[in-house]
């Protein structure tokens, strides 16, 4: 695309939900990908599970690497480095800045009450970006199947969620979903 405006408007975004991401930018993918996908049709939603998959894939800090290939695909170079920057510079930015007062106040009882409610909002904002993944990457019965089962498989056994996703990926190279 490499329209400026756009690669402004995704940088200012993320920018954003790097701010409200409690747990990492997976718990914001919902937004994330309504931002992306349905509101701006930069990329479809086949593109954004593929990029997620791939992201999850390797080691280090992946989702850094998916905001880097949204931007690519909305501004090139220049939009992949500004949305990689956007994702983690706010949110350090803050972090580094309240760490001292959080520390200062280690003891208050404030402290206590907020350290036990982000629990519970962080691992609802997981599971909605679990949600949005697999609305996103479900596109038909074979892969609403596929989806199913590997949930099934990780919830249900103690087997590695890498078999899973090694399944995944050969049904996907077989062209079966």
């Amino acid at each position: 695309m490499s329209e400026p405006a756009a690669t402004v408007s995704l940088t200012v975004h993320l920018g954003v939900l790097s701010l409200l991401s409690f747990g990492g930018i997976p718990t914001v993918l919902p937004d994330l990908r309504d931002f992306v996908v349905a509101t701006n049709g930069w990329v479809s939603d086949r593109d954004f599970a593929n990029f997620f998959a791939v992201v999850q894939s390797v080691p280090g800090p992946n989702m850094i690497l998916m905001m880097s290939f949204i931007g690519w695909k909305v501004g090139g170079l220049a939009g992949a480095i500004a949305c990689a920057l956007a994702t983690f510079g706010p949110s350090c930015t803050v972090v580094f800045v309240i760490h001292g007062l959080w520390d200062r106040f280690r003891a208050a009882p404030w402290q206590r009450i907020v350290r036990r409610g982000l629990a519970p909002v962080t691992i609802g904002l997981v599971i909605a970006g679990g949600i949005a993944m697999a609305g996103a990457s479900t596109t038909g019965w074979p892969t609403l199947v596929v989806t199913a089962a590997a949930m099934a498989l990780v919830l249900g056994t103690r087997l590695s969620p890498l078999w899973a996703l090694i399944a995944g990926g050969a049904f996907g190279a077989l062209d079966l979903l």
